[in-house]
């Protein structure tokens, strides 16, 4: 028998591709789970357009599902709202920070109309996983994925990653 909790409850174990330590639940990808006649229909949002770990997510969730004896899944991709780091549960900024990446702050104020073009990069108050040090550099804007920067903490000298805030 197909229940709501039992589906939801396998689709909150499956882990993001690229982020291993956090599953999609954790980084609030994972939208909605329901169950219509017997199939399950699971939501997820992109954490941005173009996220090439979104076809191995949603095959993840339809393996989990199927493995666990669901015969019919279907998941959609949701784009309104928009993904926001904020959605970031804290259990996930706790692994980030434990796996040695360093979560998200807060995401960047929008505005219900068009979204201002700024040329600069910008400026971010990271502050080291390792050592809690808000002295830390950037070393490039773009690490393992384009989700991240890599950084490096001026005082304990270590590189880390940084969970882009968006």
């Amino acid at each position: 028998m197909v229940t709501l909790t039992d589906a939801r409850s396998i689709a909150e174990t499956v882990t993001d591709p690229e982020l291993p330590m956090v599953t999609l639940a954790d980084l609030g990808v994972l939208r909605e789970v329901s169950v219509v006649g017997g199939k399950v229909i699971v939501s997820i949002t992109p954490t941005y357009t173009g996220c090439p770990a979104m076809d191995t997510m949603r095959d993840d969730l339809v393996r989990a599902l199927t493995e666990a004896g669901y015969v019919e899944v279907e998941v959609r991709t949701v784009l309104h709202p928009p993904w926001s780091t904020d959605w970031i549960t804290a259990a996930g900024r706790r692994k980030l920070a434990e796996a040695g990446i360093a979560p998200p702050g807060s995401a960047p104020e929008r505005g219900g109309g068009p979204v201002p073009l700024n040329l600069a990069p910008p400026v971010r108050r990271v502050r080291c996983p390792r050592c809690e040090s808000p002295e830390t550099e950037l070393l490039s804007e773009f690490s393992a994925t384009a989700c991240k920067s890599l950084r490096r903490c001026v005082v304990c000298r270590e590189p880390f990653e940084h969970v882009k805030e968006i």
